[in-house]
Protein backbone atom coordinates (compact mmCIF):
# COMPACT_ATOMS: atom_id res chain seq x y z
CA UNK A 1 0.00 0.00 0.00
CA UNK A 2 1.45 3.37 -1.03
CA UNK A 3 1.79 6.02 1.62
CA UNK A 4 0.44 9.48 0.87
CA UNK A 5 2.94 12.27 1.34
CA UNK A 6 0.39 15.02 0.77
CA UNK A 7 0.50 17.73 3.46
CA UNK A 8 -2.23 17.55 6.09
CA UNK A 9 -4.74 20.40 5.66
CA UNK A 10 -4.60 23.04 8.37
CA UNK A 11 -7.64 22.65 10.69
CA UNK A 12 -10.00 25.62 10.66
CA UNK A 13 -9.82 25.70 14.45
CA UNK A 14 -6.09 26.44 14.26
CA UNK A 15 -6.71 29.46 12.01
CA UNK A 16 -9.53 30.58 14.29
CA UNK A 17 -7.23 30.45 17.31
CA UNK A 18 -4.62 32.49 15.44
CA UNK A 19 -7.20 35.13 14.47
CA UNK A 20 -8.57 35.30 18.01
CA UNK A 21 -5.05 35.71 19.39
CA UNK A 22 -4.30 38.43 16.86
CA UNK A 23 -7.52 40.27 17.74
CA UNK A 24 -6.77 40.03 21.47
CA UNK A 25 -3.32 41.52 20.90
CA UNK A 26 -4.10 44.31 18.48
CA UNK A 27 -7.68 45.41 19.10
CA UNK A 28 -6.50 47.61 22.02
CA UNK A 29 -3.88 49.11 19.70
CA UNK A 30 -6.45 49.96 17.06
CA UNK A 31 -8.88 51.30 19.63
CA UNK A 32 -6.20 53.63 20.98
CA UNK A 33 -5.28 54.72 17.46
CA UNK A 34 -8.92 55.38 16.53
CA UNK A 35 -9.51 57.53 19.63
CA UNK A 36 -6.13 59.24 19.78
CA UNK A 37 -3.45 58.90 17.09
CA UNK A 38 -5.73 58.89 14.05
CA UNK A 39 -7.61 61.95 15.31
CA UNK A 40 -4.65 64.15 14.39
CA UNK A 41 -4.23 65.55 10.88
CA UNK A 42 -0.76 64.03 10.56
CA UNK A 43 -1.96 60.45 11.04
CA UNK A 44 -5.57 60.63 9.89
CA UNK A 45 -4.64 58.36 6.97
CA UNK A 46 -4.05 55.46 9.38
CA UNK A 47 -7.71 54.37 9.42
CA UNK A 48 -7.80 54.39 5.62
CA UNK A 49 -4.60 52.33 5.46
CA UNK A 50 -6.17 49.77 7.80
CA UNK A 51 -9.19 49.43 5.51
CA UNK A 52 -6.90 49.09 2.49
CA UNK A 53 -4.88 46.37 4.25
CA UNK A 54 -8.07 44.42 5.00
CA UNK A 55 -9.15 44.79 1.36
CA UNK A 56 -5.73 43.66 0.12
CA UNK A 57 -5.85 40.51 2.24
CA UNK A 58 -9.36 39.84 0.95
CA UNK A 59 -8.12 40.24 -2.62
CA UNK A 60 -5.45 37.55 -2.20
CA UNK A 61 -7.56 35.22 -0.08
CA UNK A 62 -7.86 32.58 -2.81
CA UNK A 63 -4.11 32.53 -3.41
CA UNK A 64 -3.51 32.22 0.34
CA UNK A 65 -5.99 29.38 0.76
CA UNK A 66 -4.67 27.50 -2.27
CA UNK A 67 -1.02 27.99 -1.35
CA UNK A 68 0.86 24.72 -0.94
CA UNK A 69 1.43 23.65 2.68
CA UNK A 70 5.16 23.70 3.39
CA UNK A 71 5.54 24.67 7.08
CA UNK A 72 8.79 26.46 7.85
CA UNK A 73 8.90 26.59 11.62
CA UNK A 74 12.68 27.07 11.73
CA UNK A 75 12.11 30.56 10.29
CA UNK A 76 8.52 31.12 11.42
CA UNK A 77 9.01 30.64 15.16
CA UNK A 78 11.90 33.13 15.54
CA UNK A 79 9.96 35.63 13.42
CA UNK A 80 6.81 35.15 15.54
CA UNK A 81 8.68 35.33 18.86
CA UNK A 82 10.52 38.52 17.89
CA UNK A 83 7.19 40.02 16.79
CA UNK A 84 5.54 39.20 20.12
CA UNK A 85 8.54 40.61 21.99
CA UNK A 86 8.34 43.88 20.04
CA UNK A 87 4.58 44.01 20.66
CA UNK A 88 5.01 43.55 24.43
CA UNK A 89 7.77 46.16 24.49
CA UNK A 90 5.72 48.59 22.42
CA UNK A 91 2.57 48.19 24.52
CA UNK A 92 4.33 48.33 27.88
CA UNK A 93 6.46 51.36 26.98
CA UNK A 94 3.88 53.11 24.76
CA UNK A 95 6.13 52.93 21.70
CA UNK A 96 3.62 53.00 18.87
CA UNK A 97 6.25 52.27 16.21
CA UNK A 98 6.98 48.88 17.79
CA UNK A 99 3.32 48.27 18.62
CA UNK A 100 2.17 48.69 15.01
CA UNK A 101 5.31 47.31 13.38
CA UNK A 102 5.21 44.05 15.34
CA UNK A 103 2.11 43.04 13.36
CA UNK A 104 4.19 42.31 10.29
CA UNK A 105 6.47 39.86 12.11
CA UNK A 106 3.63 38.24 14.06
CA UNK A 107 1.54 37.62 10.93
CA UNK A 108 4.51 36.56 8.81
CA UNK A 109 5.69 34.20 11.54
CA UNK A 110 2.25 32.59 11.90
CA UNK A 111 2.01 32.11 8.14
CA UNK A 112 5.44 30.48 7.98
CA UNK A 113 4.63 28.17 10.88
CA UNK A 114 1.34 26.98 9.38
CA UNK A 115 1.91 27.01 5.62
CA UNK A 116 5.43 28.23 4.89
CA UNK A 117 6.82 30.42 2.11
CA UNK A 118 4.03 29.78 -0.44
CA UNK A 119 1.42 31.65 1.63
CA UNK A 120 3.95 34.36 2.51
CA UNK A 121 4.61 34.96 -1.19
CA UNK A 122 0.87 35.21 -1.81
CA UNK A 123 0.37 37.75 0.99
CA UNK A 124 3.59 39.75 0.72
CA UNK A 125 2.00 43.02 -0.39
CA UNK A 126 -0.74 43.24 2.28
CA UNK A 127 1.93 42.48 4.88
CA UNK A 128 4.25 45.12 3.46
CA UNK A 129 1.45 47.70 3.28
CA UNK A 130 1.09 47.61 7.07
CA UNK A 131 4.30 49.70 7.06
CA UNK A 132 2.21 52.74 6.13
CA UNK A 133 0.23 52.44 9.37
CA UNK A 134 3.40 52.76 11.45
CA UNK A 135 3.84 56.31 12.83
CA UNK A 136 6.98 58.07 11.64
CA UNK A 137 9.78 58.10 14.25
CA UNK A 138 9.99 61.41 16.07
CA UNK A 139 13.73 61.67 15.45
CA UNK A 140 13.11 61.36 11.70
CA UNK A 141 10.33 63.95 11.77
CA UNK A 142 12.55 66.40 13.67
CA UNK A 143 15.49 65.85 11.32
CA UNK A 144 13.53 66.35 8.09
CA UNK A 145 10.92 68.97 8.98
CA UNK A 146 13.35 71.91 9.15
CA UNK A 147 15.09 71.30 5.80
CA UNK A 148 11.79 70.59 4.05
CA UNK A 149 10.27 73.86 5.30
CA UNK A 150 13.34 75.76 4.16
CA UNK A 151 13.34 74.23 0.66
CA UNK A 152 9.62 74.86 0.24
CA UNK A 153 10.01 78.49 1.33
CA UNK A 154 12.87 79.08 -1.11
CA UNK A 155 11.15 77.44 -4.08
CA UNK A 156 7.78 79.12 -3.44
CA UNK A 157 9.44 82.53 -3.14
CA UNK A 158 11.53 82.12 -6.29
CA UNK A 159 8.65 80.85 -8.43
CA UNK A 160 6.21 83.55 -7.36
CA UNK A 161 8.85 86.28 -7.63
CA UNK A 162 9.71 85.23 -11.18
CA UNK A 163 6.06 85.57 -12.25
CA UNK A 164 5.85 89.09 -10.82
CA UNK A 165 4.45 88.82 -7.28
CA UNK A 166 5.86 91.17 -4.59
CA UNK A 167 7.21 88.45 -2.33
CA UNK A 168 10.22 88.28 -0.01
CA UNK A 169 11.54 85.66 2.38
CA UNK A 170 13.20 85.71 5.77
CA UNK A 171 14.00 82.15 6.76
CA UNK A 172 10.67 80.33 6.59
CA UNK A 173 8.61 83.54 6.85
CA UNK A 174 7.22 84.74 3.51
CA UNK A 175 6.01 88.32 3.04
CA UNK A 176 3.70 88.98 0.11
CA UNK A 177 2.05 92.38 -0.15
CA UNK A 178 0.79 93.25 3.33
CA UNK A 179 0.68 89.68 4.53
CA UNK A 180 3.23 87.54 6.33
CA UNK A 181 2.96 83.78 6.21
CA UNK A 182 4.93 81.33 8.31
CA UNK A 183 5.77 78.00 6.68
CA UNK A 184 4.93 75.95 9.76
CA UNK A 185 5.87 72.35 10.55
CA UNK A 186 2.59 71.13 9.07
CA UNK A 187 3.52 72.82 5.77
CA UNK A 188 6.71 70.76 5.49
CA UNK A 189 4.54 68.07 3.95
CA UNK A 190 6.48 65.21 5.57
CA UNK A 191 3.40 63.34 6.73
CA UNK A 192 1.61 64.12 3.48
CA UNK A 193 4.57 62.69 1.56
CA UNK A 194 4.34 59.52 3.64
CA UNK A 195 0.61 59.08 3.03
CA UNK A 196 0.99 59.91 -0.66
CA UNK A 197 3.76 57.31 -0.87
CA UNK A 198 1.22 54.80 0.39
CA UNK A 199 -1.16 55.94 -2.33
CA UNK A 200 1.52 55.74 -5.02
CA UNK A 201 2.64 52.25 -4.04
CA UNK A 202 -0.97 51.07 -4.02
CA UNK A 203 -1.49 52.59 -7.48
CA UNK A 204 1.55 50.67 -8.76
CA UNK A 205 0.28 47.45 -7.23
CA UNK A 206 -3.18 47.83 -8.78
CA UNK A 207 -1.95 48.79 -12.26
CA UNK A 208 0.69 46.03 -12.07
CA UNK A 209 2.83 47.12 -15.01
CA UNK A 210 5.06 44.45 -16.49
CA UNK A 211 8.15 46.58 -17.11
CA UNK A 212 10.67 46.64 -14.26
CA UNK A 213 12.07 49.93 -15.58
CA UNK A 214 8.58 51.46 -15.65
CA UNK A 215 7.97 50.37 -12.05
CA UNK A 216 11.41 51.52 -10.94
CA UNK A 217 10.91 55.03 -12.34
CA UNK A 218 7.43 55.24 -10.81
CA UNK A 219 8.73 54.15 -7.40
CA UNK A 220 11.62 56.62 -7.51
CA UNK A 221 9.24 59.42 -8.53
CA UNK A 222 6.68 59.05 -5.73
CA UNK A 223 8.49 61.20 -3.14
CA UNK A 224 9.51 63.94 -5.63
CA UNK A 225 5.91 64.09 -6.88
CA UNK A 226 4.62 64.39 -3.32
CA UNK A 227 7.17 67.13 -2.63
CA UNK A 228 6.19 69.10 -5.76
CA UNK A 229 2.50 68.69 -4.91
CA UNK A 230 3.15 70.13 -1.46
CA UNK A 231 4.96 73.12 -3.00
CA UNK A 232 1.92 73.71 -5.21
CA UNK A 233 -0.31 73.56 -2.13
CA UNK A 234 1.81 76.16 -0.31
CA UNK A 235 1.89 78.48 -3.33
CA UNK A 236 -1.88 78.21 -3.75
CA UNK A 237 -2.25 79.11 -0.07
CA UNK A 238 0.01 82.16 -0.57
CA UNK A 239 -1.97 83.30 -3.63
CA UNK A 240 -5.32 82.80 -1.90
CA UNK A 241 -4.08 84.93 1.00
CA UNK A 242 -2.66 87.63 -1.30
CA UNK A 243 -5.73 87.97 -3.50
CA UNK A 244 -8.55 87.20 -1.06
CA UNK A 245 -7.17 88.07 2.34
CA UNK A 246 -5.86 86.36 5.45
CA UNK A 247 -9.25 84.98 6.47
CA UNK A 248 -9.69 83.25 3.12
CA UNK A 249 -6.16 81.86 3.35
CA UNK A 250 -6.78 80.40 6.79
CA UNK A 251 -10.05 78.93 5.59
CA UNK A 252 -8.29 77.36 2.64
CA UNK A 253 -5.55 75.97 4.90
CA UNK A 254 -8.07 74.10 7.03
CA UNK A 255 -10.39 73.18 4.17
CA UNK A 256 -9.24 72.60 0.63
CA UNK A 257 -5.45 72.43 1.13
CA UNK A 258 -5.40 68.67 1.59
CA UNK A 259 -7.64 68.16 -1.44
CA UNK A 260 -5.36 70.33 -3.58
CA UNK A 261 -2.33 68.30 -2.49
CA UNK A 262 -4.06 65.01 -3.24
CA UNK A 263 -5.40 66.09 -6.63
CA UNK A 264 -2.08 67.54 -7.79
CA UNK A 265 -0.14 64.47 -6.68
CA UNK A 266 -2.59 62.10 -8.38
CA UNK A 267 -2.49 64.09 -11.60
CA UNK A 268 1.31 63.98 -11.65
CA UNK A 269 1.28 60.28 -10.86
CA UNK A 270 -1.28 59.40 -13.55
CA UNK A 271 0.50 61.57 -16.11
CA UNK A 272 3.87 59.96 -15.41
CA UNK A 273 2.37 56.48 -15.61
CA UNK A 274 0.70 57.28 -18.94
CA UNK A 275 3.92 58.72 -20.38
CA UNK A 276 5.99 55.73 -19.26
CA UNK A 277 3.39 53.31 -20.60
CA UNK A 278 3.61 54.98 -23.99
CA UNK A 279 7.43 55.11 -23.93
CA UNK A 280 7.93 51.50 -22.88
CA UNK A 281 4.84 50.15 -24.63
CA UNK A 282 3.73 48.23 -21.56
CA UNK A 283 0.20 47.19 -20.73
CA UNK A 284 -1.69 46.10 -17.68
CA UNK A 285 -1.62 42.49 -16.65
CA UNK A 286 -4.90 40.58 -16.87
CA UNK A 287 -7.20 41.33 -13.97
CA UNK A 288 -7.21 37.70 -12.87
CA UNK A 289 -3.43 37.34 -12.72
CA UNK A 290 -3.02 38.26 -9.05
CA UNK A 291 -5.79 36.03 -7.83
CA UNK A 292 -4.71 33.08 -9.94
CA UNK A 293 -1.06 33.19 -8.84
CA UNK A 294 -0.32 31.40 -5.60
CA UNK A 295 2.98 31.16 -3.84
CA UNK A 296 3.34 27.44 -4.46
Amino acid sequence: MALSLAPTPIPRMAWLIVLMGYAAMYMPTYWWAATDLWQSDDYAHGAIILLVVIWLFWEVRDAMLKAEIKPLGILGWPCFIVGVFLYVLGRSQSISILDFGSQILVLAGAMLIFKGMPILRAAWFPLFYIVFMIPLPGILVDALTGPLKNWISIIAEQVLYQVGYPIARNGVVLTIGQYQLLVADACSGLHSMFSLSALGVLFMYITERKSWLHNGIMLASILPIAFVANIVRVMVLILVTYHLGDEAGQGFLHGAAGIVLLVVALLFLFLLDAILARVFGVSLRPAHSRQSSSGA
